[in-house]
């Protein structure tokens, strides 16, 4: 059996099984319970320094402050 041949098998079988379970565990891992609030913070990290200046800014050189 040449290389390519082996390689074709390999691919068609485990590598198929492995990345549809793949799939799944990451669609699983979105889904799971207490992921929302995550997800949440996640969403409004652009809007957390709208009203109020970033700390950080604070302690930075004024050179490095850019906005």
């Amino acid at each position: 059996m040449d290389t390519y041949s082996l390689m074709r098998e390999f691919a068609d079988s485990w590598m198929l099984l492995f990345l549809v379970l793949f799939f799944l565990g990451v669609i699983l891992w979105v889904f799971r319970p207490g992921a929302s609030k995550e997800q949440r913070d996640s969403a409004n990290i652009i809007f957390r320094h709208e009203n109020s200046p970033d700390e950080d800014k604070a302690e930075m050189n004024p050179k490095e402050v850019r906005e």
